[in-house]
């Protein structure tokens, strides 16, 4: 049981065992895919949950397929779990859910780069590295207070405006996004830099969505762009183009 609990402490392992709780039988690939991380870095977190009996393994042809084994979370819920009142949990857990479906919809994507916490940072505020693999530069000082502008590389153009709420150096940043043109509102995107095991774990939450339509339009942006980066700082060399408009 000590190996379950220090599986389910990495919010990373548990990241896995949700994407295999919507889609079980993964290859390493998928898996890697879905998370944005290495296969290095998705190969030793499978390890630890294959040891701690949370996931199983089927040789598939040269594939190996992952698959969720929920034994060991209902052995957890019948010895802690099923000791309290039932009821009383699934009506504390329906208010939960009713209180998260109010919320406006976010997004979160974590990827792994090869790089280190400065050059991260740096690639995300300097507006001649930002306008390299994102097709915009990021314009501001990056102190708290100020405004920053999301401007097109190609012109004077800001696609993009919002003000900066948290200025970390190089580990956080968070800031408010709106349309200049467009005076509802704005939304929150939070970049968190962390250095993990001599590379870097790049967590971004894009919060305050309007809908679940511009949650995805936010998904398939964010992923194209962070992969980018990735690229950029691994390789030099940027992917193709990005056509999406930024959510806000």
């Amino acid at each position: 049981m000590d190996k379950v609990f220090k599986a389910l402490a990495d919010p990373t392992r548990r990241y896995l065992l949700d994407r295999l709780h919507e889609e079980n039988g993964q290859t390493l690939g998928e898996l890697c895919a879905r998370v944005g991380m290495t296969r290095q870095s998705a190969t030793q977190h499978l390890a630890v949950l294959e040891a701690a009996n949370l996931v199983a393994t089927v040789r598939r042809g040269r594939e190996k397929l992952h698959y969720l084994n929920p034994v060991p979370l209902h052995e957890i819920q019948e010895r802690w779990i099923d000791k309290f009142e039932r009821p009383r949990l699934r009506v504390l857990a329906e208010v939960k859910r009713r209180a998260e479906n109010a919320m406006k919809p976010e997004f979160v994507y974590v990827t792994y780069i090869e790089s280190t916490p400065e050059k991260v940072w740096e690639a995300l505020t300097d507006p001649e590295i930002t306008a390299r693999y994102w097709g915009h530069r990021n314009v501001s000082d990056w102190q708290v207070g100020s405004t920053w502008a999301h401007r097109r590389a190609d012109s004077d153009v800001d696609d993009v405006v919002g003000e900066v709420l948290e200025s970390d150096p190089p580990h956080r940043l968070v800031t408010t996004w709106r349309d200049p043109h467009d005076p509802r509102e704005s939304s929150t995107v939070t970049f968190l830099v962390q250095p993990y095991q001599g590379i870097v774990r790049l967590t971004v939450t894009h919060e305050n969505l309007a809908d679940d339509a511009e949650r995805a339009q936010a998904a398939a942006g964010w992923a194209a762009v962070l992969s980018n980066l990735k690229s950029l700082l691994e390789t030099g060399r940027t992917l193709s183009g990005i056509p999406w408009e930024m959510p806000v």
